[in-house]
């Protein structure tokens, strides 16, 4: 006599079947992981309520049916309508630290995050940093993580998106930071008149019409307002290095992503003395200057 009920599939069997459906799918990973499997891993956890942590205990557990429907939904999902994992699970991690995210902000992804771990040393001395202002805030990762970086800091959390903002505000009563992360509507500079901070902080829009134009469907997932920076990626950016001066503490730093848009921005600005950041975990153009060196700033 044979049973026809289903069969339990382990944790690992589940992340390997995954896998390789998302490969066949020709799916694109650019959004908190760059494979198949940490891709599956993370849906299969999330949908079974493991802790990755226990990762080792986890991969041997059985599913039972109902989980098991779940997850090969998510699976189904993420195949059929191209939605990057995080806006499946409203979860991603940042600088150690889990956000909520939807299809109202981008899924934080940006190298930034090391420079946050290390309490932005060595390119300013932390023990001076008391404002901070994190610039196209988005789900509020850069700014959060900033503030539970640096207790002695207050943070102003600033977009334009009140959709953006809403996520931003979840995130600070989620970690508990609401008298240290204060959100802001602004464009780039305007609602914040006279304000000066030691750090001033932005992974802004920076894709250009080509690039913008050629992305996998993934990209299509988020906020148009959140990658778009124009032309050729630099008009938020060129609105950054004209005001920022105005707004650092002698001492201060800006610190800004411009991804795959750095070759135009160095041809822009052929002067001006960018030091360009590397990074451990990988990812790149993300630029350095100082007060000081931003002092006269005009476009070239």
């Amino acid at each position: 006599m044979t049973s026809s009920a289903t069969p339990l599939v382990s944790v690992q069997e589940l992340i390997r079947e995954g896998a390789e459906r998302f490969k066949k799918a020709n799916l694109w990973f650019g959004h908190g992981s760059d494979n198949a499997h940490d891709e599956a891993a993370e849906l299969v956890f999330f949908g079974a309520g493991l802790r990755h942590e226990d990762a080792d205990r986890a991969y041997a557990q059985q599913l039972d049916a109902r989980v098991l429907q779940a997850i090969r939904s998510l699976f189904d999902r993420r195949i059929s309508e191209r939605i990057p994992a995080a806006y499946l699970t409203h979860r991603m991690w940042f600088a150690g630290h889990e956000f909520y995210v939807d299809e109202r902000v981008l899924v934080p992804r940006s190298p930034i995050a090391e420079l946050i771990e290390s309490r932005f040393e060595p390119w300013i001395d932390s023990s001076r940093i008391r404002r901070v202002l994190d610039i196209g805030t988005g789900s509020g990762c850069i700014a959060i993580a900033a503030a539970l970086s640096l207790p002695q800091a207050t943070v102003d959390a600033a977009d334009i998106s009140e959709d953006a903002l809403a996520v931003t505000t979840l995130n600070i009563e989620r970690h508990k930071v609401q008298s240290r992360v204060r959100t802001v509507r602004s464009d780039v500079f305007q609602g914040l008149a006279h304000e000066r901070y030691d750090v001033i902080v932005s992974n802004p829009p920076y894709v250009g019409d080509e690039e913008l134009n050629a992305l996998p469907e993934e990209y299509g997932r988020e906020p148009r307002l959140g990658l778009h920076g124009g032309h050729d990626g630099l008009n938020i950016v060129h609105t950054i290095l004209r005001e920022a001066h105005a707004h650092l503490h002698e001492h201060g730093v800006l610190i800004v992503e411009v991804g795959n848009s750095e070759e135009v921005l160095i041809k822009a600005y052929p002067h001006v003395p960018f030091t360009w950041l590397e990074f451990e975990r990988g990812g790149g153009g993300v630029f350095v200057l100082t007060a000081e060196q931003l002092e006269g700033m005009t476009r070239a």
